[in-house]
């Protein structure tokens, strides 16, 4: 059975409550891997779609400025990036997993 979709003005989005979910320092370095991650999945996907870097995002031509190497984002992308990490991890936490990191020496 199909439901018809929500009217826009009708959805109200009702994320996990991660607001006292504090996270470890040590996983900084996951944050800013994860958030790299993200861009490139994010990128990898336009690029299959068709887009190319352009200057300004164009729908019609399918270019976006974002289309870069993560290094090469503003700092202002690269914490959107960093924020979708340190909420995704938030919800692994509230949802009851744990993040143990790999033994030393693993260099994953």
């Amino acid at each position: 059975m199909t439901r018809e979709p929500l009217h826009p003005r009708e959805y109200e989005p009702q994320p996990l409550g991660t607001g006292e979910i504090l996270l470890p320092a040590a996983l900084a370095d996951l944050t800013e891997r994860l958030a790299r991650h993200i861009h490139d999945v994010w990128a990898r996907r336009r690029l299959e779609e068709g887009w190319s870097w352009g200057p300004e995002r164009d729908e019609a031509a399918r270019t976006h400025p974002g289309l870069v190497a993560y290094e090469e984002l503003s700092e202002a992308e690269k914490e959107y990036d960093r924020q979708t990490a340190l909420e995704s991890l938030r919800a692994i936490v509230a949802l009851g997993y744990r993040i143990v990191p790999p033994p030393a020496g693993d260099g994953v």
